[in-house]
């Protein structure tokens, strides 16, 4: 029997296909005809709780359950994902939807990597699971809330130089292309190439948040690069992963857009390299939105 129509979940035409969605639900959210779209109903609670989850993430709100949002009450977020990595979910549509993440050090304290939608009550929310010391920006186009957030918390704000007009405030500065311990086991990599600034936080020789300079690609069942929305060079792109590349070693792959990845390090690095050699053979071409493949 089918359910009555204000039971069912459904995606509303405000969806921009960020893949937000499907990467919390992938077995009931596909794209389809250009945007994300309900292709089943949840036949178990589980199923349910991944849909809440998408719906809380979304950065338009458009994932509705008949004609209701979901309530307060189910919001899942932070949401852990791994042993001392939380997503924060709550996208923001000031950061085109992008992903952004808690991380735990030894001493208890937290660092935001990349920024949800701002809102007071949320910053409340993700400072219950502990002090939050630094917000790490990974580029100009997700620092739209750095300021507030750092604010908050009192922390300290990170980003390049190269994107520093994005957070002209920011009292963390990276410099040049070399890379930079920040924090004890936290290293910031800068990475020029989606963003003059664009930079790949590595901590614990474990997470690797990525920003938009790579991310897993379902589409192509490895590692990828947005080469369509490379805004900076993708020259300058392929130049940075191949010295970057031997420097480091990850068993996550967590990006702002794009999907999330655990593997082996081993495996990470054998792909990495593939990446740097692929992406060597690119050139410049003009930025085409539609070309995106998740």
């Amino acid at each position: 029997m089918n359910e009555p129509v204000d039971a069912a979940w459904r995606v509303d035409r405000r969806c921009t296909n960020c893949d937000v969605a499907r990467q919390l639900a992938p077995e009931l959210v596909a794209e389809v005809a250009g945007r994300s779209s309900i292709v089943r109903q949840p036949r178990t609670d589980a199923e349910e709780k991944t849909l809440y989850a998408a719906a809380f993430a979304c950065h338009t709100r458009s994932i509705r359950h008949g004609t209701r949002g979901p309530h307060p009450a189910l919001d899942p977020f932070p949401l852990r994902l791994a042993e001392h990595v939380y997503l924060c979910g709550h996208n923001s549509p000031h950061t085109a939807g992008a992903n952004s993440y808690l991380l735990r050090r030894p001493a208890g304290n937290l660092m935001m990597i990349d920024t949800p939608r701002w809102s007071p009550a949320l910053a409340t929310k993700y400072a219950t699971l502990g002090p939050i010391t630094d917000v790490l920006l990974t580029h100009r186009d997700h620092a739209a809330h750095g300021r507030k957030y750092a604010d908050r918390f009192g922390a300290r704000l990170w980003i390049h130089e190269g994107d520093l007009a994005a957070a002209p405030g920011a009292g963390g500065i990276l410099r040049g292309t070399e890379p930079i311990e920040i924090a004890d086991g936290v290293t910031a990599h800068p990475l020029p190439g989606h963003t003059e600034g664009s930079v790949l936080y590595l901590a614990d020789a474990t997470y690797c948040f990525s920003g938009d300079s790579l991310y897993w690609s379902r589409t192509d069942g490895d590692i990828a690069v947005a080469e369509s929305v490379t805004w900076y060079s993708i020259t300058e792109l392929a130049a940075s992963l191949a010295r970057t590349t031997p420097r480091v070693r990850f068993e996550w792959l967590l990006p702002g857009h794009g999907d999330r990845k655990q593997l082996p390090a081993d495996e990470f690095a054998r792909r990495m390299h593939g990446l740097a050699t692929r992406t060597a053979d690119l050139s410049p071409r003009p930025i085409d939105f539609t070309a995106l493949r998740w």
